[in-house]
């Protein structure tokens, strides 16, 4: 569709964009004329698509007719397009020639404006004079408004005195409020009128002066109030809302003032008041002088003096935020948020006296109260943690009351002084034990009846309270508290270890002392063994899981200790049996041992009655007891044997010994079979190494001699050439040349012991006779 030019101004803005239409025409045709020979290029290629095959020729008037309808189809959707274009373009330039209408009349508006502007500035000066007046007026008016007021200043000032004593404080602030109004309105006009008058603002000022000392006067029975609003509320609540209604006023005078002060730049004095503000610092240093003045005894006088303040303090504030969340909170308006403030407060100066209590020098125990409280009982059910207090009371989000670098520095001080106290501890607890030790009464016994000191209850009560202390505070400080009582554990033990060889030493210096030497060395055995249980159970109880259990928990080292220490108790107790078998032991296989000694007979006597006080030994060091016993028993008969105190002159001789021999080996076996009756212990095999050695000197055929001791060095392979030497010496019939084969024989072909033997031959030293003096 075409548009006449001539229908448009001349240089518009729409022949503007006619112009600018008709240069994008020109391109458009342009690019039409490409876009039809695509057009027709994209045609032959389709065509020859669909005429690929001669059948396809019987289709031509079909293809025709269905390209024919497509073509009209789009053609009529370009015409309706084209159509809707030119719509929006015609209806477009008629809103622009409406714009440019509209421009014109406002262009032509503002002139007039203009010019009527510029005409009245003359009339707008000549009614200064007027404006003057209305202000005289208005402030004439004020001063007639206020001249009642003015001259009942005197009157309104002693009844607001009066009030304030009677205690009626909202009249009171209500007469305030009429004093301060009539001042501040006064003031305001003088200073509208002329601000540089210093003169008459200081005489309206002073004739109100007695007004800022009433307000000082009840501002002061305010902050009495407020200081004891928490008793207040409970038995007066209307006069604390009477207050904060005081307060709020106040609030809304000083807003509107500072609002008034934009447009006048007139401030009365003693303004603005800020009563809220102060009513929180006032709030603020109660809670403060509340928590501080809770210290009720010192050190010196009460040695449980923190406990005691810390639990005064805790009941005061719970019983505090309860009476603020139930009560104060309907006394004051809700965007005061009262409780949340208290809450603030309390848990500041909580944090401020439990930092002032951190800085001094506390003793242990005093620093695991004061963690106990801070860490522990602060945020549980009995103070902030309380039902009472929920939900405004949220525990997770409460700060800390002390840094974690103090608490680090409490917990390091703790440590220090709890290591040297259980140093000191342990060293007087055995220092006390070791006293007992000489005592002439026999030791205290268990339930079980096994002999036993108060050491390892001591220690372990000790090291109990220390650990339920700890895990008290926290999981971390316990586990630290347990390695280092096992620590200590372990240098005590290297110490007790000490004082029972000492006390063994001194002992044997002297036999008779201590009386109960032996019942006592007993005690000490049975100590390791409860040392050990109650270790074990320590460790189970103070552990969550095994995984906690690092290298230094760890026990072997303490149990390779306790064992060593047990070991040497019962060594020396074995010493004082055989102390007291020597003389009998010294008998054997000697003349009077042939001809009719009972030295066993004493020797088995002796033994099981040392044997009834070890009864008292508990069953693990028992057994290993017994079975030492045993094994040196056997060991000193053989070295009789090998002591070659008899030589034996005739085969009736060797007889007659050797069966004393096997009798003696029964005798023997019979005793320690009963004493190891209750282990399940084998106490045949030792005994049987006497049997063995009775039939090599019983033999009567000497030239079966050989096989006799072969049979002897196969059973026992720790056997030497000087023990061969010494039996054959005490048989006293082997020919030199026998004994010399015997030996050379034995020589060539060393026995290979088993895995499981156990070497008694070995420690069993022939007196020193070589070889070939026995073999003579």
């Amino acid at each position: 569709m075409e548009i006449p030019c001539h229908f448009l101004p001349p240089g518009s803005l729409c022949s503007v964009y006619l112009w600018h239409d008709m240069c994008k025409d020109s391109a458009c045709l342009l690019t039409m004329k490409e876009t039809d020979l695509e057009a027709v290029a994209t045609a032959v290629q389709r065509v020859a698509g669909m005429l690929q095959r001669p059948d396809q020729l019987d289709k031509v008037e079909q293809y025709r007719r269905r390209e024919t309808r497509k073509k009209a189809s789009v053609e009529a959707r370009l015409k309706a397009a084209i159509q809707s274009q030119l719509d929006g373009v015609r209806t477009g330039l008629s809103q622009l020639h409406n714009a440019l209408n509209d421009v014109k009349d406002i262009q032509q508006s503002l002139a007039d404006v203009s010019k009527d502007w510029r005409q009245s500035i003359n009339t707008i000066e000549s009614l200064k004079d007027v404006k003057d007046a209305v202000v005289q007026h208005s402030q004439l008016a004020a001063a007639v408004e206020n001249l009642k007021n003015i001259f009942s200043v005197p009157e309104i000032v002693r009844e607001t005195q009066d009030l304030i004593e009677q205690g009626a404080l909202l009249q009171a602030h209500r007469k305030l409020m009429d004093l301060e109004c009539s001042r501040d309105e006064l003031m305001c006009e003088q200073y509208r009128m002329d601000s540089g008058n210093k003169r008459d603002m200081t005489l309206i000022h002073g004739y109100f002066g007695s007004t800022q000392g009433l307000s000082d006067e009840l501002a002061k029975q305010l902050w009495m109030v407020l200081q004891r609003s928490l008793v207040t509320v409970r038995r007066d609540p209307t006069l604390l809302v009477s207050v904060v209604r005081i307060i709020e006023r106040e609030e809304k005078i000083d807003r509107r003032i500072l609002d008034r002060k934009k447009q006048t730049g007139f401030v009365p004095p003693g303004r603005p008041k800020n009563w809220k503000e102060k009513m929180f610092a006032i709030l603020d240093r109660t809670v403060t002088t509340r928590i501080e003045g809770t210290q009720a005894d010192t050190r010196e006088s009460d040695k449980m003096w923190l406990v005691r303040h810390l639990e005064i303090i805790r009941k005061y504030v719970l019983d505090d935020l309860i009476i603020a969340k139930n009560l104060m909170v309907q006394c004051f308006p809700p965007h005061y948020e009262i409780f949340k403030n208290l809450l603030s407060m309390y848990h500041q100066a909580l944090s401020t006296r439990m930092q002032d209590l951190a800085s001094e020098d506390l003793e242990a125990n005093e620093i695991v109260s004061l963690l106990t409280w801070v860490l522990n009982t602060y945020t549980s059910a009995e103070m902030m943690g309380n039902v009472e207090l929920a939900p405004e009371v949220d525990v997770s989000a409460l700060e800390p009351l002390l840094s974690s670098n103090v608490v680090s520095e409490l917990l390091d001080t703790y440590m220090s002084t709890l290591t040297s106290n259980i140093i000191a501890w342990l060293r007087k607890a055995l220092e006390t034990d070791k006293k007992d030790w000489s005592k002439e009464t026999e030791p205290e016994a268990d339930q079980d009846g096994y002999y036993q000191t108060t050491l390892p209850a001591i220690v372990f009560q000790m090291f109990e309270q220390n650990l339920q202390v700890a895990a008290q505070i926290s999981e971390d400080l316990k586990t630290k508290v347990l390695v280092l009582c096992l620590q200590q554990m372990n240098s005590f033990l290297s110490r007790y270890k000490e004082e029972a060889q000492l006390y063994k030493e001194e002992h044997l210096r002297n036999r008779q002392h201590p009386h109960c030497y032996v019942q006592y060395m007993i005690a000490i055995i049975n100590n390791c063994q409860t040392f050990k249980e109650s270790i074990v159970s320590l460790k189970r109880k103070y552990l969550k899981t095994e995984a906690e259990e690092g290298p230094c928990l760890s026990q072997p080292s303490m149990d390779g200790i306790l064992d060593a220490i047990a070991k040497e108790g019962c060594s020396s107790l074995l010493e004082e049996v055989f102390l007291d078998l020597e003389q009998h032991l010294n008998e054997l296989m000697t003349k009077k041992w042939l001809l009719g000694s009972n030295a066993v007979d004493i020797i088995c006597v002796t033994v099981e009655d040392y044997f009834n006080d070890f009864a008292r030994i508990k069953k693990p060091y028992k057994k290993r007891m017994t079975a030492e016993a045993h094994r040196r028993v056997v060991v000193e008969y053989l070295r009789a044997v090998m002591q070659k105190r008899i030589s034996f002159r005739s085969a009736e001789e060797r007889k007659e010994g050797a069966e004393k021999m096997v009798r003696e080996a029964e005798q023997l076996r019979f005793l320690f079979r009963k004493l190891a009756s209750g282990f399940g212990e084998d106490a045949d095999g030792h005994c049987d190494t006497i049997v063995a050695v009775a039939e090599v000197i019983k033999l009567t055929d000497p030239s079966l001699l050989y096989l006799e001791v072969s049979t002897l060095v196969s059973k026992y392979p720790d056997i030497r050439d000087d023990h061969i030497g010494a039996l054959l010496a005490v048989r006293g019939d082997a020919s030199r040349d026998m004994k010399q084969t015997i030996m050379e024989t034995l020589e060539q072909g060393p026995m290979q012991a088993s895995p499981n033997y156990v070497p008694i031959f070995k420690e069993i030293v022939v007196p020193s006779l070589n070889v070939a003096k026995l073999l003579k």
